[in-house]
């Protein structure tokens, strides 16, 4: 790559948008507050920060927030669903899977489609693929002019009974949709995902035709401006799964950028630090509006073939992150029982926190964090942006007075609260599902992670918090570091016996001839690695584990290795397997193919410190303790551990070095929190 010729990652959050650019030879960043009514534009403006000269991108890769808003702020297309007669009702009866079984005031989440807006099309294909009865042609006309004559739709969704293992009574009624409008976008279930469970599969096809118009008109939009700037690069999407996309095949499958900004900063925590042998974390991204937790078992993130958004299921590959609603924008509020809570509403970017100076009214954590002394007004964003203490203490006042205590004391108080939800979100994806987080490292990022790590690893009784150089935006660079990736999956039943291996390893061989096949029609060049992943599951089990093979040969594998993986696989999650000989059953495949990037950097480069004149001490109160702590910056941190209480300053992100904790900087120009024993 030529000098000043950059690769650029931007990632629009719920508050600021973070941009990271390379050629190279130098580094660049920014971070400037996002504009959720219109996110091409806070895009723009982090490419106008950072002063780069757009003729000059190379490479752009971008992850957003804008198919999640959709969702959650119902703001998606309208919706014509097709569906086997007899299933109208599917998306309306959900599955009997209530997560909140104490909660006298549950509601079913609402589908995105209306029942009135779902037609059935007299057909019937059964579990194996034969075809009970053929399409009615002549009435599926009839409902689709019925349906679509008066223009109201912006997308169609069809998904029948059991198209996951035939899929030609959708390709019947996506020919006759065309024939009649043909300027209609349409979405196939066997598209989208070709596994079992009806009611996640009609969600999920739903849903995707749901963002669709969203998507495609954003990054038509995003395109067109970028294009009148004279860029001639290459424009990705960051997918969920934690690999991008080029941006022409996304806007046809939206759905996979869910949950791309969240997956960004998986992938640049595990490839930013893994160069100084961290194997086994725990990612912490804390921004302005939530959290993201993950964990990461060897280098490699863990992937959970469904999520959920809204309460609705999503069946296709994400990176297994949990999310809690305690960012740095999130409010403190006290509930009807007269309880103060933290989140999960939050000021978001607009007007955001009230220390802004925007207009914000109620109290966040940003706000604490000013009067509890652990955020200096001086240094916020590496000194780039004003901040106002007092209007930051004005919001606790109700709080103070309620409470009977402190301003400070209260902002302290919010603080903690906060670092207890999110405390419970990585026990979810850690002790929940069978491992101990005293075996990981914490890795915090994002404007706000650093502030809380120490905390959250003492709650947890981790011993060892790593933060990565540009922790504030590390998404970002998370995006310029992700692979091509396109997975596929197939449910295919088949019992554990050594008759069946042959099959087992055909349908493999199919689904990564599939996946090299479309990265290759979308021009991806570079040597293929593959994912392989099976469900798999007792015979009488209501539900599957993953069983990785990635490092299997196929051409060698027999029944008895693949018991052994499921086995060990099974007892990781429920701490118990069966004897030998309990049948075992393989229910679905999923293979992904991808290809690496050129590496970020051809020399070392580091972003500039913060430059703090002198020795500084800063006076807080934190965990109802007034502390004298050293004002440091990252520069002047070695290799020999300096005890805390310190605030770390960067240009992006402060870090809080609690007392009984040291803090050092190794050769990597990573940031070490040690916890003494």
């Amino acid at each position: 790559m030529n000098k000043n010729e950059f690769r650029v990652g931007i990632e629009v959050g719920g508050t600021f948008t973070d941009l990271v650019a390379s050629d190279g030879y130098q580094m660049k960043t920014a971070k400037v507050p996002s504009t959720p009514s219109n996110p091409d534009e806070g895009a723009m403006n982090a490419i106008r920060a950072a002063e780069l000269d757009i003729s000059k991108i190379k490479e752009l890769v971008h992850g957003s927030t804008v198919a999640t808003n959709a969702v959650l702020e119902r703001k998606g297309g309208r919706i014509c669903f097709f569906v086997t007669k007899g299933t109208r009702d599917i998306l309306l009866l959900q599955r009997h899977d209530r997560r909140s079984i104490y909660d006298l005031h549950y509601k079913k989440p609402e589908p995105v489609v209306a029942r009135h807006d779902t037609y059935e099309i007299k057909e019937r294909i059964s579990a194996d693929g034969s075809i009970v009865l053929e399409i009615d042609k002549d009435h599926a006309k009839q409902q689709v002019k019925t349906a679509l004559r008066d223009g109201r739709f912006d997308s169609a969704a069809i998904c029948f009974l059991h198209s996951y293992t035939n899929s030609q009574h959708e390709g019947v009624l996506k020919e006759l949709i065309q024939q009649e409008f043909p300027s209609l976008p349409i979405t196939c279930s066997c598209d989208v995902t070709r596994e079992f469970r009806e009611y996640e599969r009609a969600s999920t096809t739903t849903l995707a035709a749901y963002v669709q118009p969203v998507i495609a008109g954003y990054i038509k939009r995003f395109s067109a401006s970028l294009a009148e700037q004279g860029f001639k690069g290459r424009f990705s999407i960051m997918q969920s799964n934690g690999g991008r996309m080029p941006a022409e095949a996304m806007a046809k499958n939206a759905i996979s950028a869910l949950f791309s900004g969240p997956a960004a900063g998986v992938v640049g925590a595990i490839r930013g630090i893994s160069s100084a042998g961290y194997r086994n974390l725990i990612t912490l991204d804390m921004g302005g509006t939530s959290t993201d937790v993950s964990l990461v078992s060897d280098g490699e993130s863990k992937l959970a073939p469904m999520t959920m958004i809204d309460g609705l299921p999503v069946k296709t590959p994400v990176i297994d992150i949990a999310t809690v609603g305690a960012g740095g924008g999130s409010i403190a509020w006290r509930d009807d029982g007269g309880l103060m809570r933290v989140g999960p509403r939050s000021a978001g970017a607009s007007p955001g926190p009230a220390c802004y100076g925007r207009g914000g009214v109620e109290p966040t954590v940003t706000d604490a964090h000013l009067i509890r002394g652990t955020l200096q007004a001086d240094g916020f964003l590496g000194g780039k942006m004003d901040v106002d203490v007092k209007l930051a203490q004005d919001t606790f006042t109700e709080l103070s007075e309620f409470f009977g205590l402190s301003i400070e004391e209260i902002a302290d108080n919010t603080i903690r609260l906060a670092e207890a939800n999110i405390v419970r979100a990585i026990q979810q994806i850690s002790t929940e599902r069978g491992s101990d987080p005293r075996d990981f490292v914490l890795v915090p990022f994002g404007g706000a992670g650093p502030l809380h790590a120490a905390r959250v690893a003492e709650d947890l009784s981790i011993e060892r918090v790593v933060v990565p150089p540009n922790a504030g935006v590390l998404s970002a660079s998370g995006l310029l570091l992700s692979d091509h990736i396109h997975y596929r999956t197939r449910t295919r039943r088949l019992t554990l016996k050594d008759e069946n291996i042959d099959d087992v390893k055909n349908l493999i061989g199919e689904l990564e001839k599939e996946t090299a096949d479309y990265l290759t029609s979308l021009n991806v060049e570079g040597k293929i690695e593959y994912d392989k992943v099976l469900e798999m599951r007792y015979v009488g089990q209501a539900f599957e584990v993953s069983v990785d093979i990635k490092n299997e040969n196929i051409n060698e594998l027999t029944t008895a290795r693949l018991s052994q993986l499921f086995a060990d696989a099974h007892h990781q999650v429920f701490e118990f397997s069966k004897a030998d000989g309990d049948p075992v059953e393989i229910i679905s495949f999923r293979i992904g193919a991808k290809v690496s990037p050129e590496a970020l950097f051809a020399n070392e480069t580091r972003l500039p410190f913060v430059d703090t004149p002198g020795c500084q001490q800063v006076k807080m109160i934190e965990r109802g303790k007034e502390l004298t702590a050293d004002l440091k910056e990252r520069a002047e941190l070695t290799s020999e551990p300096i005890n805390g209480p310190v605030l770390v300053q960067d240009t992006n992100s402060t870090i809080f070095v609690p007392e009984e904790w040291k803090v050092s900087r190794d050769s990597k120009d990573n940031v070490i929190l040690v916890r003494e024993n």
